[in-house]
């Protein structure tokens, strides 16, 4: 174990790492003033003092507001890991009571998991934790790390295959794939032969601008391609448009088959073999202790094992 410097460390104070957090959050010294409750000049003389004791500019200014220097950066993390031990340990918060807590908790994910996981949870929350809200934001593995670590979101549920020491992951469940399609519009009962697949035009969910998703990496490798019709960035539209045009997608398939009995359409294994996928919780290492934040996770992950999606 390492030791304690005390003598250095007395010289510190503490609150000096609560304004650097709040700094390095709002990138702006007004809001993290408001956020720590100060006033913009106190907020200020601290970053001043913050400036003396890393001996680095911290935070400069740019077009388009206030920019963290490489070392800024570098210290927000195990910054906020620390303060986050300290609330936990020294400030003992008390056990999370879901029945009589007030707290809103910002969710990010992808449509396809919030149709499959957030009507069950909220009705779950509405018996048990009536006055704990949800805030979900519409987020991608591209961006889901830099919210995390801004604090602009308390978890990420969704395909995580990145990350660095300070994000906590927990697996949910497995998913495949299945294809999507009108019976009616393309003359056609499954299973779908690969002749028909690659002879079909496809719509493709993708929050990328080129139109590829893996479908396509797996037809590659046996030197097959299929025409892509239309790119969506959600799934919204997909049964919509499915049960209007002649066309076929590919999606997970545990959202294929609550849109096959909703809106009448029929699903099929695909004609060639597609990878799997993990659905998990991601979080940010300060908030692994939160009592409310531990609910949560377990909340979810129970959800999830009732309604037979555990790994």
């Amino acid at each position: 174990m390492t030791s304690i410097d005390h003598a250095n460390l007395s010289r510190l104070d503490l609150n000096l790492l609560v304004a650097f957090d709040a700094l390095l959050t709002e990138r702006s010294v007004t809001r993290a003033a408001a956020r720590v409750g100060l006033g913009q000049s106190a907020m200020s003389h601290n970053l001043a003092r913050l400036r003396i004791l890393f001996g680095d500019e911290l935070l400069t200014r740019g077009a388009d507001g206030m920019r963290p220097t490489p070392r800024a950066l570098e210290l927000a993390d195990p910054v906020r890991v620390t303060l986050s031990q300290i609330q936990a340990a020294v400030l003992q918060r008390e056990a999370f009571d879901p029945s009589t807590a007030d707290r809103a908790f910002r969710i990010g994910l992808a449509d396809s998991i919030e149709v499959a996981l957030i009507p069950g949870l909220m009705a779950r929350l509405r018996g048990a934790a009536p006055d704990v809200a949800l805030r979900l934001r519409s987020t991608n593995r591209l961006s889901i790390l830099e919210e995390l670590d801004s604090g602009r979101l308390d978890l990420g549920i969704g395909v995580f295959d990145h990350g660095q020491i300070h994000h906590k992951r927990r697996p949910l469940y497995t998913d495949n794939f299945l294809c999507l399609f009108s019976p009616k519009q393309l003359n056609l009962a499954p299973p779908i032969s690969l002749a028909d697949y690659l002879r079909l035009p496809h719509m493709l969910t993708s929050l990328s601008d080129d139109a590829h998703g893996a479908v396509d990496d797996v037809l590659a490798k046996l030197k097959l391609k299929r025409t892509i019709a239309l790119t969506t960035p959600g799934f919204l539209a997909v049964p919509f448009v499915l049960r209007r045009a002649p066309i076929i997608t590919t999606m997970p398939s545990r959202l294929a088959r609550y849109f096959a009995e909703a809106f009448g359409l029929a699903t099929s294994p695909a004609p060639i073999e597609l990878p799997t996928f993990t659905i998990s919780l991601l979080w940010h290492a300060s908030f692994d202790q939160d009592p409310g934040h531990v609910w949560l996770r377990q909340t979810v992950a129970g959800l999830a094992s009732d309604a037979g999606l555990e790994l």
